[in-house]
């Protein structure tokens, strides 16, 4: 069960809460999401680019995805890795149609070089 201290779960019961959410509801970008930033947020990097992965395959159009997916990348000095999956990015910005996420992408790429 889930344990309340002072009222805010404690981090691994956030993580595990959030698997319980994703394997009720595979599917649920937002859940997903949720558990790829709090890996992130309790420094397992590569953690949260398996997530962030997962949630690129279930929607790729999901465009801030591979964003935050490049940036832990980044962060783990996969640089490769990082550029083409901010282009990878790029592609799915411009199939969806969203030019914020797409200028975004862009201008991480240019700044990593």
């Amino acid at each position: 069960g889930l344990h309340w201290s002072r009222g805010k779960l404690t981090r691994m019961d956030r993580l595990d809460a959030l698997r319980m959410l994703l394997q009720q509801d595979p599917k649920n970008r937002l859940v997903r999401y949720g558990l790829a930033m709090e890996l992130a947020n309790q420094g397992n990097r590569e953690g949260a680019v398996e997530e962030f992965r997962g949630l690129i395959d279930a929607d790729p159009d999901y465009a801030y995805a591979y964003f935050h997916c490049a940036q832990m990348l980044e962060k783990l000095d996969r640089l490769d890795e990082a550029r083409e999956t901010y282009r990878q990015g790029i592609d799915a910005a411009g199939r969806a149609g969203d030019s914020h996420a797409l200028a975004e992408l862009q201008e991480a790429l240019d700044m990593l070089g």
